[in-house]
């Protein structure tokens, strides 16, 4: 199964913040969306970099509430791995967890077409869980 399959289902949405905005504004966006990371793009770019409640979390901790009113530029993280459509989930799923990181952007064409965060991808292999199970289940009950 690839990438394709969970954005179709979410669709192609992506919250992004210029990088010249302040953190303050990013963290605002990140509860105001109730999201837990969102992309920095400049215009130029697909992505510019990405922004995480761990990026705010630690920006806070080294440089205590001034660093709100700072550029999130500062603080992002500028190298970021995307994927492609045809990227398989077991694919991103190690590179979630072999980066430590829980958001991916898609970029096909030099286009960001969307992102994938953790938990769709959880979501997704729960369902493909159930289904092996139910499947087992109807093979038995016919057996």
């Amino acid at each position: 199964m690839s990438v394709n399959h969970i954005l179709s289902l979410k669709g192609h949405e992506v919250v992004a913040i210029a990088p010249d905005r302040t953190l303050g504004e990013a963290a605002r966006m990140l509860t105001d969306r109730r999201i837990g990371a969102v992309l920095v793009r400049d215009g130029e770019h697909p992505v510019t970099g990405i922004i995480s409640e761990r990026d705010i979390v630690r920006a806070i901790s080294a440089h205590g509430a001034d660093a709100l009113d700072q550029p999130l530029s500062r603080f992002m993280t500028a190298k970021v791995v995307t994927c492609t459509s045809a990227t398989s989930i077991n694919d991103v799923m190690e590179a979630m967890t072999n980066g430590k990181f829980r958001h991916v952007p898609v970029v096909e064409g030099g286009q960001l077409i969307g992102i994938i965060s953790i938990g769709d991808v959880v979501k997704h292999r729960l369902a493909e869980i159930e289904a092996e199970a139910q499947a087992i289940r109807d093979y038995i009950a016919t057996a």
